[in-house]
């Protein structure tokens, strides 16, 4: 009898072993799926830029210092991207997220140069690549909040008992999340003085 009872644990352990790796797996795909959203829009955005850097470069003239920097800054975002691609998103996520900055800050150099040039804000195919990569920004954004939301899920169920047991056995190790500063939360509002 006591055989039995022992033969039946086991099983109910391995049955619930399986369990739990499985759920982890699924936890997994969810956040590398995610990761492959977030991988398709900044795709998207890449090949944007050098059109905006295209059209913009017939009216600034004196500005290919942005311009160059503008593209350099893509370029490297694009190779962070390349470089965290195979991982699905665990790792190299923390270089992406420091170009992705770096990038969004020479955009918003280039998006102030506009100000300076009355033409080029009136260009309509510039008007028209802003608003897609508006658009894009705006899908990253969504993405990103996903692909966040899927490795915090991930996270959290290798962390729990029992599952933290199978997670260190089959080698699933948490994933970083996507964290890129927003430059216009840095900027402070205008201040009104009359005197």
């Amino acid at each position: 009898m006591i055989g039995w009872i022992v033969l039946a644990l086991v099983i109910l352990a391995i049955v619930a072993s399986v369990a739990i790796y499985n759920r982890l797996v699924n936890y997994r795909n969810d956040a590398k799926n995610a990761f492959a959203q977030i991988d398709v829009q900044l795709t998207r955005r890449y090949d944007l830029i050098p059109n905006l850097v295209e059209v913009a470069r017939k009216y600034l003239q004196h500005e290919q210092e942005t311009l160059t920097a503008v593209i350099a800054a893509r370029n490297h975002a694009a190779n962070a991207l390349k470089n965290t691609e195979g991982s699905g998103g665990s790792t190299g996520v923390g270089a992406l997220a420091a170009a992705e900055q770096a990038l969004g800050a020479r955009l918003g150099g280039l998006y102030a140069t506009f100000e300076n040039y009355p033409d080029l804000k009136a260009d309509n195919q510039l008007a028209a690549l802003r608003e897609e990569i508006a658009s894009t920004e705006n899908r990253i954004a969504f993405s990103r909040q996903h692909y966040n939301d899927s490795v915090t899920e991930y996270n959290s169920a290798i962390e729990q008992f029992p599952a933290n047991i199978i997670a260190g056995i089959f080698g699933f190790r948490a994933a970083e999340l996507l964290e890129i500063e927003d430059i216009a939360d840095k900027r402070q509002p205008v201040q009104v003085k009359f005197d």
